[in-house]
């Protein structure tokens, strides 16, 4: 790497990915002037009529390269190509899934959806119409099923037949938390719509062939949340706003869990944090969790500890042992490893130690009265 490139690289908003925050950006776009990482590279070479990429160590930069990079770099250039981002569009995270960032990539740089303050966005459109593959609850075969999002109602409805005239299902908007789940449904473009029903949590799974259309989804479903939000809330700002619109689940695997009784044999189920709720599955693509555990602050009477209480009749075949003490009973889990374990502790802690907000005090009332 040239001595110029490094120092360029070293700068404050430089050292990191311009597109997704990695640190420690190998390579640049020579023709847009950012500082970006391996993986956001190789979605820069599949545009390049708009991004021409190269490393920063093994690359030939020509001198009229290294000139524009210094004249540019992340931060002027977020200040062009992100002047106008929605403020609840989603901006992905290296964390995130290819779909999401690839999209973020093409509409910044490809389509220049935010260059132009004042442009009319597609995500804000009073009604959102369209088709897409619904898994099915009993049968797991993906469907063609018709979606509308409609913002003056803040809900999402789907039918089972385009020309139907009632709807399968009613979402409000306000229950919906959307993640998306390539792995999990062993499609580039999963995308997993939680919701509320009856106070319980109800889970469908969709995608669309085309990534754009299913992040497009994705970011009107966050635009009619924050539109709800606005009118639920009118004195909240949008900072207090967004982080309340769809988020990524804390973290999600196996664990083994034993019943009430704590006599029963452990079983292996598929654990869901999603906030304060610690939701359980028997299959990771289950329509309802078997059960759901609300965890509340330390000072509260919740916590949670390695290992479980003495006498415990551990027939698990995972010997890491998890407990979780609430104002009303004892939940007892294994992992497999002591990684795992750990990891789900420190979440679990993690959680425990935040302030509740009233709605975590709203749902805490609701767990209670349902158990």
């Amino acid at each position: 790497m040239s001595r110029a490139l490094r120092e360029m690289v070293q700068r404050p908003g430089n050292d990191t990915c311009a597109d997704c925050g990695a640190a420690d950006p190998g390579w640049g776009s020579s023709s847009l002037g950012v500082f970006i990482c391996l993986e956001c590279s190789g979605i820069h070479r599949n545009i390049p009529n708009v991004s021409k990429v190269k490393s920063l160590s093994l690359s030939h930069w020509e001198d009229h390269e290294v000139q524009f990079m210094a004249e540019n770099g992340n931060e002027l250039m977020k200040s062009k190509y992100e002047a106008a981002v929605p403020v609840y569009y989603y901006k992905p995270t290296h964390k995130d899934c290819q779909a999401l960032r690839e999209q973020w990539i093409r509409a910044k740089y490809e389509r220049k959806e935010f260059s132009q303050p004042g442009t009319d966005f597609t995500y804000e459109e009073a009604v959102r119409d369209g088709l897409l593959m619904k898994r099915g609850r009993d049968n797991g075969q993906f469907l063609s099923r018709r979606f509308v999002l409609l913002e003056r109602e803040g809900t999402l409805k789907y039918f089972t037949k385009y020309d139907a005239k009632e709807p399968k299902a009613v979402i409000k908007v306000d229950t919906i938390n959307a993640t998306f789940q390539p792995e999990k449904m062993g499609n580039p473009n999963g995308l997993q719509i939680t919701y509320l029903k009856d106070y319980s949590t109800r889970n469908i799974f969709v995608y669309h062939e085309n990534a754009k259309e299913i992040v497009d989804w994705f970011n009107s479903i966050r635009a009619v949340q924050l539109h709800y939000m606005k009118v639920a809330f009118p004195g909240a700002t949008d900072a207090e706003l967004v982080p309340k619109l769809t988020r990524n689940f804390l973290k999600e695997g196996y664990m083994e869990k034993t019943g009430p009784r704590q006599t029963e044999g452990f079983k292996k189920r598929w654990f869901t944090l999603d906030q304060r709720r610690l939701m359980y599955f028997k299959d990771p693509l289950d329509a309802f969790a078997k059960g759901e555990v609300f965890l509340g602050n330390k000072d509260h009477g919740y916590s949670v500890a390695p290992g479980l209480p003495p006498g415990t009749s551990c027939n698990s075949v995972w010997q890491h042992g998890v407990t979780i003490m609430t104002p009303e009973r004892s939940f007892l889990f294994t992992c497999e490893t002591e990684a795992d374990q750990q990891d789900w502790i420190r979440h679990f802690n993690d959680v425990m130690n935040s302030p509740m907000s009233p709605q975590d005090y709203t749902m805490e009332a609701l767990f209670k009265h349902k158990h």
